[in-house]
């Protein structure tokens, strides 16, 4: 098998195993599935209960450790949900046509892997696209074609995957036990007995603690099951019509070293002196990021480890993305933790459920067709950034190094390291007196593109910059002349603590460095971003620059962290506008 150096990266992970250099089934796990997609007429398999005791003889078949145990109350999950909380009539088209499509797409999984290695290399000349571990500083690009993804889906549904080496590569959960336990009927008394526990401890009268732990356990159960039927309903679309495109994934980094034709990390100094303009920044009260058509790259408020709490309670902004656009979770696979001068990339993640409300009140509400075109590699137009802030920021988010951590996080989600032009990647000089200088392409040596065919070198600490950029006709990106802007909104801010008007300003300087034509920001209605149109446009209107933006949002951050104002951002800057919305 071609790229086995690819293969061996990913083999501890696959439930799959190698022989002769064939991938395959054992022949328990074969049986099994054959029977399955037979039906429920054939394999028996007409409830929750069942499947789940299917999928546990599934998984003694591949003889996993006993560290690969599932949850406890795993089996309580499905259980319920297939055999209560859906109707008669869902769970019987359930079980007479979606689970033995799944049986069979989990049949193919051998032949689709072995597919995908053959080919993966042949995709684009010079970059590697295969099924690999991308580790941490291992900057590079998965492509994966969307019934893989789907194969690779049913085997987290099945839990199938191994998990005993995960956490030691800093991987995030996989597998979907943890998303159906939170059904398990003893949770709830599990929950009772520690609370009960903890009020007696603090002699507190525990009488009415049992009816307002159920009223919270309802709320956050009905959040999970429509978490699971975004899932569910994936799969009865792609059972229905299996889509043929492919979903890229890519992890971006800003190297902490210079090197040669690569984007080096920022230091402080660099965003100081920068001329670049700032781009327009179009701010929206209303509306999600998710809906905006205007091709922008939509920022996912990422966890480090990638999905957050998807496949377990969670379910804010990157869950719900990861809930209505399901091929999102493949990426959790392969894709461990990120670091600070790291994002991840995602293009071509097709949506499939739309949904009301958020965390406790998300509801699934019904079927999505995605409309969005595809490009030359078949990925649907849809560009995800994952980037992750400051947890618990707190009165820290306003230390420099903190500052520069979340500039420069954002900028290296922002930077389009694929976009391949012959123009120069700083539109006004980048430092006074840059230069941008085109290679040959004879002048580059190239082992592996980790940018997806391009590479920039960028040293902000020196008075004189060199830009280098390399492409061939060959380019990843495949309309060099578009220029795509940024959907974003409160990045790192309610549960993660951050200031909302000093990351807003973040990702304004870190998308304009980026050259990102626009940013258009939604602000969810919050109130401390109601003046951020009059205040974006003041700036705007008297022509500052990156380095003048950062260095006043530096001298704020220091007045705040050393506690001599307790004014926002807005009103410090511009206290005649601001002045009466100080806090």
């Amino acid at each position: 098998m071609e790229n086995r150096e690819d293969l061996k990266s990913m083999l501890p992970f696959l439930p799959l195993s190698l022989r002769s250099s064939n991938l395959f089934w054992p022949s328990h796990v074969v049986e099994s599935l054959k029977t399955l997609s037979k039906g429920p007429l054939y394999s028996k398999v007409n409830s929750g209960e069942l499947l789940f005791i299917t999928i546990s003889n599934i998984r003694d078949s591949l003889a996993l450790p006993s560290l690969h145990r599932l949850s406890a109350y795993a089996h309580e999950g499905y259980g319920l949900f297939f055999d209560e909380l859906i109707s008669r009539e869902e769970a019987a088209k359930w079980f007479a046509d979606v689970v033995p499509g799944l049986a069979n797409l989990l049949l193919r999984l051998p032949s689709l892997l072995e597919s995908h290695y053959h080919n993966a290399d042949n995709l684009l000349n010079g970059v590697k696209t295969g099924f690999r571990l991308l580790g941490p500083q291992d900057a590079g690009v998965v492509l994966l074609g969307q019934e893989l993804i789907g194969a690779l889906l049913v085997c987290a549904f099945f839990c199938l995957f191994p998990v005993s080496d995960r956490g030691a590569k800093r991987l995030p959960t996989i597998n979907f036990d943890h998303l159906f336990e939170y059904f398990g009927l003893p949770c709830i008394s599990l929950i009772e007995d520690f609370f009960l526990m903890f009020f007696l401890t603090l002699k507190i009268d525990p009488s009415d603690m049992s009816l307002h732990l159920r009223d919270i356990y309802s709320s956050y159960s009905e959040k999970q099951e429509n978490k699971i039927k975004c899932i569910i309903h994936y799969f009865e679309r792609i059972c229905l019509s299996m889509p043929e495109g492919s979903v890229s994934f890519e992890r971006k980094i800003l190297p902490l070293e210079h090197l040669p034709l690569c984007v080096s990390y920022p230091k402080a100094d660099f965003w100081s002196k920068s001329v670049v303009s700032l781009c327009t920044l179009e701010v929206h009260s209303s509306g999600f990021i998710e809906d905006q058509s205007s091709g922008a790259l939509e920022v996912d408020f990422s966890n480090k480890y990638l999905g957050g709490g998807a496949l377990h309670w969670g379910c804010v902004q990157e869950e719900i993305r990861f809930m209505i656009n399901p091929e999102l979770i493949a990426g959790m696979l392969f894709l461990p933790c990120m670091e600070d001068n790291e994002a991840i990339e995602i293009v071509g993640a097709e949506r499939f459920s739309n949904y009301t409300g958020y965390a406790s009140s998300f509801r699934f509400s019904g079927d999505y067709v995605d409309k969005r075109d595809v490009d030359s590699f078949r990925r649907r137009r849809t560009r995800i950034v994952a980037i992750d802030a400051l947890c618990n920021a707190g009165m820290g988010q306003y230390k420099l190094k903190y500052l520069l951590r979340e500039t420069n996080k954002a900028f290296c989600g922002f930077l389009d390291q694929s976009k391949c032009d012959h123009k120069r990647l700083f539109r006004d000089g980048g430092l006074k007196g840059s230069q941008c200088i085109q290679a040959d392409k004879d002048d580059v040596m190239m082992d592996e593109a980790p940018s997806t065919s391009v590479e920039i070198a960028l040293n902000g600490e020196e008075s004189v910059n060199q830009v280098i950029r390399y492409s061939d006709k060959d380019s990843w990106c495949e309309d060099p002349e578009v220029k795509i802007g940024i959907a974003t909104g409160n990045w790192g801010c309610g549960a993660f603590g951050g200031d909302p008007e000093i990351k807003t300003i973040v990702q304004w300087l870190a998308a304009s460095q980026a050259l990102r034509p626009s940013v258009s920001y939604y602000t969810c209605g919050l109130k401390s971003l109601q003046n951020l149109n009059q205040f974006s446009q003041w700036i705007s209107l008297h022509g500052w620059t990156v380095g003048d933006l950062w260095n006043m949002l530096g001298e704020y951050s220091s007045q705040r962290f050393d506690r001599e104002t307790n004014l926002g951002f807005f009103a410090w800057l511009l206290p005649s506008l601001f002045s009466q919305d100080a806090p």
